[in-house]
């Protein structure tokens, strides 16, 4: 793809863009709806939240794409907190999708974390998609999401060293950073301030 785009970080003029984006890219992907917008809206003023890695992509003058990244950890099983990163809502416009936009900024924002010093991330996800870039399911890395019984492999919680070897000797478990879960009822009065679209229950979606 030719360099046709542009990353920077996300300024306060284009929080309502990035908003309306986000909403945009997951609406009737995983529920009827969506409530990643509002995750988005809540999240920046948060302690874990990551400004360095609040990055837009732009083309053609348009926000195209945008990610952020919170700091999260690892409860490992000899009673250390591993400090890890974690990233979401990655957003892509709908119409700019299977081009390979949402690959060359999550592999810019992965180039950020690593210089910012984290050594793994743990996502839940597609391993169809991000498996392309490197991440594994997690449970073959000893590291367990919190919601499932240990003996189950989750296909959706994932993970990827940033320093090889980051993990070594390191089981435990994982959780989202609280800032993950939001009240649907405080979602539902935000998401009223955007244009109407309708909710749909379709095949495939999680709730």
């Amino acid at each position: 793809m030719k360099n046709d785009y542009t990353i920077r970080q996300e300024t306060k003029d284009d929080y309502r863009e990035v908003e309306n984006l986000t909403r945009e890219a997951f609406w009737n992907v995983y529920r009827p709806g969506c409530l990643e917008h509002y995750v988005l809206h809540c999240y920046r003023d948060r302690a874990d939240f990551v400004p360095e890695l609040d990055l837009v992509m732009e083309k053609d003058g348009k926000i195209i794409g945008h990610v952020m990244y919170a700091r999260s950890e690892i409860k490992a099983d000899d009673g250390r907190t591993v400090p890890i990163m974690t990233f979401g809502p990655i957003s892509i416009a709908p119409e700019y999708k299977g081009r390979g936009y949402g690959s060359i900024l999550l592999r810019c924002s992965m180039d950020g974390a690593k210089k910012l010093g984290a050594g793994a991330l743990a996502i839940t996800g597609n391993i169809g998609f991000y498996g392309k870039s490197g991440f594994v399911v997690a449970s073959t890395k000893g590291i367990h999401y919190y919601a499932d019984p240990r003996e189950n492999e989750v296909p959706y919680f994932l993970i990827k060293e940033l320093d090889d070897g980051f993990l070594d000797g390191i089981t435990g478990v994982y959780q989202d950073p609280e800032g993950y879960y939001v009240d649907e009822k405080e979602a539902e009065a935000f998401d009223a301030h955007f244009p109407q679209k309708e909710k749909l229950k379709l095949p495939g979606q999680l709730v």
